[in-house]
């Protein structure tokens, strides 16, 4: 089955370079590109991508709100993937509180981006800890996210189980610290998510942050 991507970033060259790298493998096509947000919902809606690569720092409407939009849109919106020249910026963070699925750097070796694209596309997310540690220390605001995780009533299982995932831990690395199945993992993972109203992994890790749960500071 083809993955299909499309492309939002207003540098046509880094456009054409991610085109370049996408469409030379078997399982990948892109099928859309925009040079702006504000051309986003209506190349998506043209399209139906199943992953978006987004970049954050955009003219007329950046990465950030076309995310928003974009998933409080009706149907079933991609994973958005952002792309960006410096991991350590409050546009990166930001986008990911708005629902992106995780990032991956323009200078990241084009092996690696493929696979970011392919995992998201498997239903999983690309988590960065450390880096989003870094992100949440400098740019966390809090908030509301201790309510949120409080009214989320966790088990004990499910509480350890986040915590786990905060370390970047896969579901088969989870399974084997806490000597459990796969399947189980699978499930109880799919709990937390569903109790926080996180739309994956890498929005858990993040309410998990800016909880307190889990300490920016290690």
């Amino acid at each position: 089955m083809t993955i299909r991507v499309a492309i939002a970033d207003d540098e046509e060259l880094i456009r054409v370079g991610l085109r370049v790298v996408i469409d030379a493998q078997p399982d990948l096509e892109v099928v859309g590109e925009a040079a702006d947000g504000a051309e986003v919902p209506a190349m998506v809606a043209r399209t139906r991508p199943g992953v978006l690569l987004m970049d954050v720092r955009m003219p007329a409407i950046d990465g950030i709100e076309a995310t928003r939009r974009l998933l409080a849109s009706s149907g079933e919106p991609p994973k958005v993937l952002v792309i960006t020249t410096f991991e350590n910026d409050d546009y990166v963070y930001e986008a990911l509180r708005a629902g992106a699925s995780g990032f991956v750097l323009k200078r990241t070796r084009p092996a690696e981006v493929v696979e970011a694209i392919r995992v998201l596309a498997g239903g999983e997310s690309v988590v960065f800890p450390a880096a989003i540690r870094r992100l949440a220390a400098a740019y966390g605001s809090g908030g509301p996210a201790g309510d949120r995780l409080r009214r989320a009533r966790l088990t004990e299982r499910e509480t350890e189980i986040l915590r786990l995932m905060a370390t970047g831990l896969s579901n088969a690395e989870i399974a084997s610290a806490l000597v459990l199945g796969a399947e189980t993992i699978k499930t109880h993972v799919g709990n937390v998510l569903g109790k926080l109203g996180a739309r994956d992994r890498t929005q858990a890790v993040i309410v998990a942050y800016e909880s307190g749960f889990v300490s920016p500071a290690g």
